[in-house]
């Protein structure tokens, strides 16, 4: 698991802005208004040679009575308690504030590296306005601007300084390792002890039992498996959360870990926006994915309801169209056994290798059939592909204009190497790169 570097402050201090210069990219909405940023945002970066992952949080309100203020709060304090290394980011202009002093308060009980920084600071001759903020006791904050880059540099130095040390998992090669992920109370640890034969993990329908990723050695038929139970929600003595406010730092860091994950949502209350949220994390970092409709034994069944219900799930979640469906009863144990073989099924062809002469004929037939669009008055031409790793398949196409495969034609190609290759439950990434 990467070190976790969690961006904190009050709102419309600048938190997002400069969580995209870190980045080097826009990815959290900026705009100049107080409470854009209602979601943890998330991104991996690697600076000299230490990769991390970085977290822009909601502006944190000490007291407020709007609901969703109050779950940006929570949000933020989970991702405090989890982060490794925390950047607090004040208003240089606006200067010190109650808020600040009550924040810094907070943050000193939690007894982990706290960089403070003064944003909004363009030029050198507004640092004279960081005297205000050493009230605070603090012997150092570094002045920043992050619209502008001006310390950005110095504060990625400092974040560095305090990563903790950083090591890639061993794991045996063979052993496939399995998140289960989903909203509180799905029946996750449910599902895993039945899958395990015997009760490994607390079941409770309290929601938020599972406080911890659990690591679970499993052997069956031969194969070797690595099951990460993950807590839905955690619940922390100074920690007050809603059943319904997901913990994305949990699933963040589970399925990091996975080569497949189990989205577990309930067949009762349907596709919810948090189960949106995990299967986005679940795309975006290329994982194998199989949903499973649990408590399916609770459903009032007729004729048509188990083609209402995969039609729910793949207009709920068009981004992850791979993922099998499974309609399981964690209680009764129906279709439970079909988990093992689905992830074996999935995992084996995410493991398919092509050769590069077989993929180019795949490339040609594809582009002979519908060619590659028209970019700038000039045609696009696909040059030669290959494969540059497995779980999840990725290819390389190379091209005289990369730039100009519109997205429309990326999907195309997508989904006609799917079909060659026999990988329709698994993802693929394919990227477009010149020609040296």
């Amino acid at each position: 698991m990467k070190p976790i570097v969690a961006i904190v402050g009050r709102p419309n201090v600048g938190k997002s802005t400069l969580f995209n210069k870190l980045l080097g990219r826009k990815k959290a909405i900026v705009v100049d208004e107080p409470g854009v940023t209602r979601d943890l945002n998330y991104a991996d970066i690697e600076e000299l040679g230490r990769p991390f992952t970085i977290i822009d949080t909601g502006g944190f309100e000490v007291e407020t009575q709007d609901a969703i203020l109050k779950q940006v709060r929570d949000q933020t304090r989970l991702a405090i308690e989890d982060a490794d290394v925390i950047v607090f980011v004040m208003d240089g202009r606006v200067g010190l504030t109650s808020q600040d002093i009550e924040l810094v308060e907070m943050l000193r009980r939690v007894k982990k590296p706290v960089i403070y920084a003064a944003n909004k600071m363009d030029t050198i001759r507004l640092d004279a306005e960081l005297a205000d903020f050493y009230a605070l006791g603090i012997e150092e904050i570094v002045p920043v601007s992050a619209e502008h880059g001006r310390g950005v540099n110095e504060l990625i130095d400092k974040i560095i300084e305090h990563l903790p040390e950083w090591k890639i998992e061993e794991v045996e090669e063979d052993r496939i390792k399995i998140a289960i992920v989903g909203r509180p109370n799905v029946g996750k640890s449910s599902l895993l002890n039945r899958i395990l034969g015997k009760p490994r993990a607390i079941v409770s329908n309290v929601a938020g039992t599972t406080r911890d990723p659990v690591d679970m050695p499993f052997e069956h038929d031969d194969r070797k498996y690595l099951f990460i139970d993950t807590a839905g929600i955690r619940k922390k003595n100074k920690v007050s959360l809603t059943v319904e406010t997901y913990c994305v730092m949990e699933a963040i860091k589970s399925i990091e870990r996975c080569d497949v994950a189990i989205l577990v949502v309930d067949a009762q209350e349907g596709i919810k926006s948090q189960d949106e949220k995990i299967a986005g994390l679940i795309e975006d970092r290329g994982k194998c994915c199989i949903i499973i409709v649990n408590k399916w034994d609770a459903v009032e069944k007729d004729t048509h309801t188990i083609e209402y219900v995969n039609e729910m799930v793949r207009r709920r979640l068009p981004f992850i169209p791979f993922a099998p469906v499974l309609l399981t009863s964690a209680l009764t144990g129906q279709r439970v056994p079909k988990v093992l073989e689905t992830i074996n099924e999935v995992v084996d062809k995410s493991r398919q290798r092509v050769s590069t002469s077989s993929l180019n004929k795949m490339i040609e037939e594809m582009t002979s059939r519908y060619g590659p669009p028209v970019y700038r008055g000039r045609a696009i031409k696909f040059y030669y592909a290959t494969q540059t790793g497995v779980l999840p398949p990725t290819f390389v196409i190379f091209a005289n204009f990369p730039e100009g495969v519109a997205d429309n034609y990326k999907r195309y190609m997508i989904n006609g190497l799917r079909e060659l290759l026999g990988l329709d439950n698994v993802p693929i990434r394919v990227y477009y790169r010149k020609r040296e």
